[in-house]
């Protein structure tokens, strides 16, 4: 929803379909209900969502109400991953029309702060972002949103591919941040959806090696076939630390320059940080433990910097380039599509939910 908007009930007026969407109610409770949208401003457009996936965060949400310190306290709109079809644009609006196929940036910043004003708008104090409480999202029938958040899809660039852009951003972001390119050889911890797309950015990105480790076969798996030069399955006993960066250093072939850790874990922390080269850097992109016990000090005795990644700037364009070009393709990692009805948008989140082959859940509206 980004700018705005309500739950009402009633039929729509003069018979005009009524704007449905998915509403986190309460735990484990997700109901289909109207939403009704602001007033579409001079530059917003208002876009009929086609493509919307399920991240992990809106599993919390539905399980916990909370992610890490955001706490849902009121209905919510959930959902974030998304793209659409222009339905209307506003009066100032020059680069979209209706017709136009588009990808969605979630996050509105203010444009007035400090960070904003140093391009640093994804920390933004004021951020208003697609289902982070209390900011509605995108999984209903319409959204409005401000035109220059929009990204007009390449002709051959799905929807579907198009959604995946918000997720691959992450994975961007954490690339540019770790200053990843042709001479860095890169170590991934954690084989889910955002260590797979942090992976295949990293070799678009030109990382002439690539080693990732997971603790499941089939994730792992699927990463070999998307390119991995390795795979490695660990285990979760923090005591296995050592044993595992021997055979991280031996998958590699040679030092371990940039270390991303898409778990955000203890145990896959301390590895990251134990396996990366001195001199080299350890970037923390997954959120698993909001605290962490960690051998900080040795890792600072070989100089090795520890990066923070939190969501992304200026990415959608890239990313479209990268998916436009086939240096990236998303396709494979949507393993499971579903409908916009209640039953399936149940199934929907518990099959995202419940793991096993699922790698990125998306709903066709």
């Amino acid at each position: 929803m980004g700018k705005g908007g309500m739950s009402q009930g009633g039929s729509g007026e003069d018979g005009v379909e009524e704007n449905m969407a998915a509403w986190l109610l309460g735990v484990n409770t997700l109901k289909i209900q109207p939403f009704h949208l602001p007033p579409l401003g001079p530059h917003d457009v208002r876009v009929k969502m086609k493509a919307v996936g399920i991240c992990g965060s809106d599993v919390h949400y539905l399980k916990t109400l909370r992610c890490a310190h955001f706490v849902v306290r009121e209905p919510m709109v959930i959902g974030h991953e998304c793209a659409g079809i222009i339905a209307e644009v506003g009066a100032e609006v020059k680069h979209l029309v209706p017709g136009d196929r588009v990808a969605l940036e979630p996050g509105i910043s203010c444009w007035r702060c400090d960070l904003c004003k140093d391009g640093r708008y994804n920390l933004c104090p004021e951020m208003k972002f697609f289902a982070t409480p209390p900011v509605h999202g995108s999984l209903a029938n319409e959204v409005v949103h401000p035109a220059d958040l929009c990204f007009k899809l390449p002709e051959n660039v799905s929807l579907e591919e198009g959604a995946m852009c918000e997720p691959l951003s992450v994975g961007v972001h954490a690339c540019r941040r770790a200053n990843v390119g042709p001479e860095t050889n890169v170590l991934v911890m954690g084989a889910g959806p955002i260590g797979l797309v942090t992976m295949m950015a990293a070799r678009a990105f030109g990382a002439p090696r690539i080693v990732i480790v997971d603790v499941d076969d089939f994730r792992l798996s699927v990463a070999k076939d998307l390119g991995a030069d390795e795979v490695i399955k660990v285990s979760i006993d923090i005591q296995d630390v050592d044993q595992d960066v021997a055979q991280i250093q031996k998958a590699m072939k040679a030092e371990v320059d940039v270390s991303l850790d898409c778990a955000g874990f203890n145990k896959t922390m301390s590895t990251a940080l134990s396996a990366t080269r001195a001199g080299g850097k350890v970037c923390l992109v997954g959120m698993g433990h909001n605290e962490m016990t960690v051998p900080l000090t040795p890792a600072a005795a070989r100089e090795v910097d520890v990066i923070g990644v939190f969501r992304y700037k200026n990415t959608w364009p890239l990313c479209l380039e990268f998916i436009r070009s086939g240096k990236i393709n998303v396709k494979p990692l949507i393993t499971h599509r579903f409908g916009f009805s209640q039953k399936e948008v149940e199934d929907a989140f518990e099959t995202s939910a419940c793991g096993g082959n699922a790698i990125k859940v998306m709903f066709n509206l």
